[in-house]
């Protein structure tokens, strides 16, 4: 993996836990380029036979427009599968991109954010 300027570039660690019907996908890192977001879609669509899929974004420390993209296309899939996709806990610059973003699906993305109370 290249280095530049001293950072070590981390891409996306990907974990998730079964709970009956409810899949917890903990996501650690950048998801910024093309094989985060891949990782990301693996990860989320092999568990098609949960009926919510909670993604936990607290450890993500960047988000680019890969894994914008990725998200809208997760929610669509989610849709497709009469599945509930939740975005749990994203770090408030995650949020702004979510939030920044003209996609019609954002509303839905924006609707599905499971904050912290």
């Amino acid at each position: 993996m290249p280095d530049y300027e001293g950072w070590l570039l981390v891409m996306v660690s990907v974990t998730v836990e079964k709970l009956g019907e409810l899949a917890v996908v903990e996501c650690e890192g950048r998801i910024v380029r093309s094989e985060a977001a891949f990782a990301l879609r693996k990860s989320v669509t092999s568990q098609a036979d949960a009926r919510v899929i909670v993604l936990d974004l607290s450890e993500v420390n960047a988000l680019e427009g890969g894994g914008l993209g990725m998200l809208m296309f997760l929610q669509r899939w989610a849709q497709d599968h009469r599945i509930q996709l939740k975005l749990f806990n994203p770090r408030s610059f995650v949020r702004a991109r979510l939030e920044g973003t003209a996609w019609p699906v954002s509303r839905e993305v924006r609707s599905s954010l499971v904050r912290l109370g």
